[in-house]
């Protein structure tokens, strides 16, 4: 892992593995840190692995307020334009990040399939949604009839939330920085589409529901719980509370390794974060390769591969997470040194740790 201190802006590009291209997001809040940027780094490179690119994994974050992201990503963009025109570090969208904002890097298309809006929403973000659902509904065997509880209403999880709605889920649960509302019978998604247009997230105060703090979420029955906010929510007393049948993550590294065993411990079913999440890279993978010409081709193609690795995890006796990792890691073993993953798969740390 090497951890390089950006020059123009408050900020850190971590590259997991040392290999001539590295590829992975741009981060940016107030609080990002060189830990999480490696946790991140690393989740992507077992993304790229289990799609099988001989690609390592990389994270930018950048400590910025809303206020100033704007000044932010335009020095940000200029340090990093070498990088990205050597293909040493290739980067999209993350938490707090929009696909335009690359718009000044080398070799940004705006014709590009995946910076296409389709109904008003982009097809990086649509494919990445997308991913999350696909996953699950592979894993229950349907989504009609069954029921999510979505952590977060922004541009991923309202992809999910549109996706799951449309294979016939119900919403029983949203929680935004506002807090959370559930309802078994369904949230109606069309209202909360109509009010996050027009409110943000404060959309969930304004459904006539009692609004609980945001982390009640994790505690909703449903079948499908999207953990969709920042690394290591899925500590293991949070995990003991968990009353959702399969976890679908919309969030990298969401799982802290005990966190994973007591779900396991208690049968739920815990899907890989970077197989879940995977959409938007397989979509730009493709299209790099010819095989996304449009919109349609690029869901074709997110929900073929994320399908078929979903049902490989399935299979394995240690569970879909350890199913992943072993497609990941057989993988890695074919062009890396095992010694360069001696940390293992991208698990976070238990607060305090």
């Amino acid at each position: 892992m090497r951890i390089v201190e950006l020059a123009s802006v408050d900020g850190y590009i971590a590259f997991d593995l040392d290999c001539p291209t590295s590829a992975g997001g741009t981060r940016l809040a107030p609080d990002v840190t060189p830990g999480e940027a490696g946790l991140l780094a690393r989740a992507m490179t077992y993304k790229l692995a289990v799609l099988g690119e001989q690609i390592g994994g990389a994270k930018a974050v950048l400590r910025a307020e809303p206020e100033n992201r704007e000044a932010t990503l335009a020095r940000y963009c200029q340090e990093i334009a070498p990088m990205v025109e050597k293909s040493s570090f290739l980067t999209a969208s993350d938490l707090g990040t929009r696909t335009q904002d690359f718009a000044l890097l080398p070799g940004y298309r705006t014709d590009a399939v995946m910076h296409q809006e389709v109904g008003g929403e982009l097809v990086d973000t649509m494919v990445t949604g997308l991913g999350v659902v696909v996953a699950a509904e592979t894993a229950l065997g349907g989504l009609a009839g069954r029921t999510l509880a979505v952590e977060g209403f922004g541009k991923v999880g309202g992809a999910v939330v549109r996706e799951a709605a449309r294979r016939g889920a119900r919403i029983v649960a949203l929680s935004t920085l506002y807090g959370c509302v559930a309802d078994p019978a369904g949230l109606d998604v069309t209202a909360l589409e109509e009010l996050r247009a027009e409110h943000g997230d404060a959309c969930v105060t304004l459904l006539g529901l009692p609004v609980q703090p945001a982390e009640t979420l994790y505690e909703v029955t449903a079948d499908v719980l999207v953990p969709g906010a920042r690394t290591g929510t899925l500590t293991a007393d949070r995990a003991a509370r968990v009353h959702a049948r399969v976890i679908a993550p919309a969030a990298n590294v969401p799982y802290t390794a005990t966190g994973l065993r007591t779900l396991a411990e208690r049968g739920v079913v815990t899907l890989a974060d970077f197989v879940c999440g995977a959409g938007a890279t397989i979509g730009y993978l493709g299209e790099r390769a010819g095989q996304v010409p449009d919109a349609d081709s690029a869901r074709d193609l997110v929900e073929e591969r994320v399908s078929q690795l979903t049902e490989t995890a399935l299979e394995h006796p240690g569970g879909p997470f350890s199913g992943a990792s072993a497609v990941a890691e057989q993988f890695l073993a074919t062009w890396r040194d095992p010694a360069d993953l001696s940390d293992g798969p991208p698990l976070a740390p238990e607060p305090g740790r």
